[in-house]
């Protein structure tokens, strides 16, 4: 099995791959953005950094000198506006083109990273690692790295084209020059260098920014907002926030003086060193040796700042194009992340029946299990109750039977097979599941329910799922009813549901959906008795002739359940129907009876 994210950071990062396939993404995205970009970037470069700077210098200082009559300046002039007229209309349709394409790419860049993001297994959310990754991939769009990618890319090309352009005027004047221009070379080398600290100190500030953005977040979050104001957790969590500032200080100091120099050599080499021997030589020439008149002596000084800016342009650009390559890994990492959990090929017939057989599960960092030797059985219309403390390993079972995890030893079968042969979209799809941290999105209640857009037919569907639920009349009052949109955060007309409002909307899912086998992990655990007991009893209307797991540490479900299996520390400690395991007076009599004492304890202080 290959590993979790295919690179480790301290391995070399592959540039010029990178590098290929940011382009061929690019490409895929918007086949015209980088192109346009190019053209337009060595359009404006070869025109301002070779046409202006240097042959129109040289062409008036012919003229000047008597090398060309007043006709042959007037012909170069016009010359010289046309390709002008000619460079504005590139810049101006390349600037349009590059304004469309960036919209483009990032929305196609988008889609690739949320559906890559949604297929990948879920125990990744569980590890930081994978958090930096994404972190790391979504920051390449939202810090603008493509774009910044295309381009230093055309700059790079552009600067290029002039650089050797222009070499060339000098070269024709005297090759000596070139001596001086040797140290730039240098500069690639210099950049290449920055690059790489410059990637090394974000990799270490990682940490610190997905702190800094948790802590941003919550406390803008009204699910936290109570909880920050009648406690000392704000000034905890500032604490946090304050410390993560305070460690990104410290390594942008470690990192800096490095970078101060590697910055003092690169203009040593691509600017002081050239531009002081040149015009010292070009001088020397001029003044002493005479062996250069001032038509040359004026084109030599204008065309060595002409190289000196393409060359800092290709220096940078080329230095840019190493630093985000650095950046292309961890999206490329990210995108060739391979799951643990692996498709089958059979396709999930109608259900019959589900076994597990010697199940025992560990996470991936855990140093214990988390369930042992766990062997049970559920048929074809049975209801089921997995009863237990919390942390006794309920909800790592409901998991493992969607296939969110594999089990560490044993198997599942569904329909006398295991679990690992089916596609998992299609085991998936047998199943309706509440969870026990159930979600409600910012989106309408009905789409909710029913988890996808809806149409006129679908809001019937949607308002008896939500009447067998129990929410409807709180729905009803609503001004757009089941179309109300649910958070204020998209919407000031939105609403906030409670949280057994909410339980319900997310339960109303089960009956709306066409299913083999329901598991409702802690279904209730946010409704008060009564209401628990009204859902229940539509639960066991809507789900007749139908498989139901409940998942749950309260036991009010296990008295409708036919079998019920006991957890306790990861094993089955007891197993059986209601009845046959109260009078065997174990662990499930111990907790129904202090559970019903509480629940009476409950009813009598209301008739106080």
């Amino acid at each position: 099995m290959p590993p979790r994210f295919p690179r480790e950071e301290h391995e070399k990062v592959p540039v010029i791959k990178n590098l290929v396939w940011a382009t061929k993404i690019l490409i895929k995205a918007d086949k015209w953005y980088l192109i346009s970009n190019i053209l337009s970037q060595c359009a404006s470069i070869i025109f301002g950094q070779f046409i202006q700077s240097v042959l129109l210098l040289k062409v008036l200082l012919s003229v000047i000198q008597g090398e060309g009559d007043f006709a042959y300046y007037v012909k170069c002039l016009v010359l010289f506006l046309v390709i002008g007229l000619v460079t504005e209309v590139i810049t101006v349709w390349g600037d349009y083109m590059a304004r469309i394409g960036e919209k483009n790419i990032f929305k196609s860049l988008n889609n690739m990273l949320f559906e890559k993001a949604a297929k990948v297994d879920v125990s990744s959310y569980e590890d930081p690692a994978f958090y930096d990754k994404y972190q790391r991939a979504a920051n390449i769009l939202t810090n603008g790295y493509f774009s910044t990618f295309s381009d230093n890319l055309a700059t790079v090309i552009g600067s290029f084209i002039s650089f050797v352009s222009v070499i060339s005027v000098i070269t024709s004047i005297d090759p000596s020059y070139l001596i001086f221009l040797l140290p730039v070379m240098l500069v690639f080398v210099v950049e290449i260098f920055r690059s790489k600290v410059f990637f090394k100190r974000d990799l270490k500030m990682t940490k610190n920014n997905r702190v800094k953005a948790y802590i941003q977040r919550t406390v803008f979050l009204r699910d936290f907002s109570k909880d920050m104001r009648t406690s000392n957790i704000f000034s905890v969590i500032m604490k946090r926030f304050y410390a993560a500032i305070k460690s990104n200080i410290e390594i942008i100091k470690k990192y800096g003086m490095k970078l101060f120099l590697f910055s003092i050599l690169s203009s040593f080499c691509g600017e002081i060193f050239p531009i002081v021997g040149t015009y010292a030589y070009a001088g020397y020439q001029f003044a002493v040796s005479n062996n250069m008149d001032i038509s040359g002596f004026s084109v030599v000084l204008s065309s060595i700042n002409s190289v000196r800016g393409t060359t800092m342009s290709i220096a940078r650009g080329f230095s840019d194009l190493t630093q985000v390559a650095f950046y292309f890994q961890n999206m490329r990492d990210f995108f060739e992340y391979e799951s643990k959990i692996t498709d089958g090929d059979r396709e999930a017939g109608e259900f019959e029946s589900l076994e597990l057989k010697n199940v025992s599960f560990k996470y991936p960092s855990a140093k214990d299990y988390s369930l042992k030797d766990v062997n049970l059985k559920i048929e074809k219309g049975q209801t089921v109750a997995i009863v237990g403390i919390n942390g006794a390993g309920k909800s790592t079972l409901v998991k493992l039977l969607l296939r969110f995890y594999d089990v560490t030893k044993g198997e599942i079968l569904y329909n006398g097979i295991n679990i690992k042969e089916y596609k998992q979209d299609s085991l998936r799809n047998r199943f309706a599941t509440v969870f026990q941290d159930y979600k409600t999105f910012a989106l309408s209640v009905n789409e909710n329910v029913l988890c996808r857009e809806c149409s006129e037919e679908d809001e019937e569907i949607a308002r008896q799922a939500l009447i067998k639920s129990g929410v409807w009349d709180k729905i009803n009052t609503l001004e757009n009813k089941g179309n109300t949109l649910l958070t204020r955060e998209f919407d000031e007309n939105g609403v906030g549901l409670s949280g057994g409002e909410a339980q319900k909307t997310a339960v109303a899912r089960i009956f709306a959906k066409n299913f083999d086998i329901a598991i409702l992990d802690e279904p209730s655990s946010a409704l008060d008795p009564i209401a628990e007991y009204k859902m229940y009893e539509n639960l066991i209307e809507a789900t007749e002739d139908k498989t139901v797991i409940y998942i749950s540490h309260r036991l009010s479900s296990a008295v409708l359940s036919q079998n019920i299996f006991v957890l306790e520390n990861g094993m089955v400690i007891e197993s059986g129907s209601h009845s046959e395991l109260m009078q065997l007076k174990g662990k499930y009599s111990e907790m129904f009876t202090l559970q019903a004492s509480a629940y009476k304890e409950e009813g009598d202080g209301d008739e106080e």
